[in-house]
């Protein structure tokens, strides 16, 4: 059965001179028989940390699964020698690549198009013995020091298209157990939030 977890936490702050300090949360899911990271991020510190915390080094890794393509979430995809990269419709390895369908390769992982945020923003469904987990990236986040509350309507300054967002945020909530954000801390999905 699959396992889940939180590599690193992402977080998001705005400094003094304007600037973002910033880095997406990256998820690790082992199958069994596959090990694969979503958004790795842009701190090449804090991953190399994290999967060092887990006995793993960047040429276990076999898959990549890239949510959307913000710099912050994508960064380092490329330092997994071995991985073939995904996203929402293909697949590159190398020289490589083609379309995925509605499942990651040799997987039960469901990809889901959850635009709304960037257009091409894609979410990952994962079935676990705890529940269903969704790596859901930047349709929730929040800043840190913010209040991390669930709220359908919340402005998104990056949203490419605000009322996606919101439908796309809708429709996770329903699917899941418990939610990975983008920026922030995972989350188990309760009834309030969901709205009529």
């Amino acid at each position: 059965m699959n396992k889940v977890k939180v590599l690193v936490e992402g977080y998001a702050k705005i400094n003094s001179d304007g600037t973002w300090d910033a880095t997406s949360s990256t998820t690790f899911i082992d199958t069994g028989k596959l090990k694969i990271v979503v958004d790795p991020g842009c701190s090449r510190e804090l991953l190399l940390k994290a999967l060092k915390n887990e006995n793993l080094k960047t040429s276990d890794i076999d898959c990549v699964f890239v949510t959307h393509y913000h710099p912050d979430h994508c960064a380092l995809m490329g330092i997994f020698e071995n991985a073939t990269i995904y996203d929402s419709v293909q697949w590159q390895n190398g020289p490589l690549g083609g379309d995925i369908g509605g499942l990651l390769p040799e997987t039960d992982i469901e990809v889901v198009k959850t635009p709304g945020h960037s257009p091409e923003h894609a979410s990952l469904v994962v079935n676990t013995n705890e529940g269903k987990y969704v790596v859901a990236a930047d349709v929730f986040w929040w800043k840190a020091g913010e209040e991390q509350k669930v709220d359908i309507e919340k402005p998104d300054d990056f949203a490419s298209d605000i009322s996606a967002l919101k439908e796309n945020r809708r429709k996770v909530l329903e699917i899941a157990d418990f939610i990975i954000p983008g920026h922030g801390k995972m989350f188990k999905v309760e009834n309030e939030g969901l709205g009529e």
